[in-house]
């Protein structure tokens, strides 16, 4: 994994005004290779999932089994130490009852005492013509609001539309829909359900929704990581 240089004032603001930031690079062509041929290898995973069977899309993706690659086990704890502080603070203006703890193996911890212990980062792969619906990734009690999600093939050379998408729900308005443009080993970290939104009261909930756009042509992989477990 390449040494981060990430702005996180930067990637506070965004996610504050938008749900969604963009982090710059964090995984070499070489990485995100070596990610994506794991995908056929099955002692990596411990489930697979078509989306069409359960009218999630249209593609296919596979959880990974612990223990998780190197590569998402660091970028999985890094990330998660500089967000938890912002989403105490999302807590805070949303009126909700819940700190997270400063370390991911603490989060965990909580996540595995209710329950919550099977890994959920996940590799999936898209060809011609998937897409995946506009969803959450809500496993059980315990959800950090936030979460990564990493592209690991080229858009200029192996694979055309398959956009990362979000949508904001907002109450008593019409839907605010983001295209979010990613290059190969970058990556994107937006809000997983409810997030604050600053309005002339005060704070008010904001609905999020994200999916990728149809494919048109090749073949796009991605790297999701999403903080909480699941049960």
């Amino acid at each position: 994994m390449k040494s981060l240089q990430i702005d996180w004032d930067a990637i506070r603001h965004n996610l504050d005004e938008f749900g969604v930031a963009t982090t710059g690079q964090l995984l070499s062509a070489e990485e995100c290779w070596a990610l994506r041929a794991l995908y056929d290898g099955e002692g990596h995973f411990r489930s697979h999932i078509i989306m069409q069977r359960h009218g999630f899309g249209a593609g296919e993706y596979k959880y990974f089994a612990d223990p998780l690659p190197r590569q998402i086990t660091e970028l999985r704890s890094a990330f998660y130490e500089h967000l938890a502080p912002l989403g105490n603070i999302w807590n805070r203006r949303m009126r909700l009852d819940r700190q997270y703890p400063e370390t991911l193996d603490a989060f965990l911890s909580e996540c595995h005492a209710d329950g919550q212990k099977k890994p959920t980062p996940l590799l999936l792969k898209y060809g011609p013509g998937d897409y995946n619906c506009l969803h959450q990734d809500v496993y059980g009690k315990h959800l950090f609001p936030i979460q990564l999600v990493i592209l690991l093939s080229d858009p200029e050379k192996e694979f055309g539309g398959g956009e990362f998408v979000l949508t904001e729900q907002r109450p008593r308005m019409q839907s605010r829909a983001e295209v979010v443009p990613l290059r190969m080993g970058h990556g994107a970290l937006f809000a997983v359900n409810d997030r604050p939104k600053a309005g002339t009261r005060g704070d008010y909930r904001v609905k999020m929704r994200h999916g990728v756009s149809r494919v048109r042509s090749g073949e796009r992989y991605t790297a999701g990581i999403i903080f909480h477990d699941a049960a």
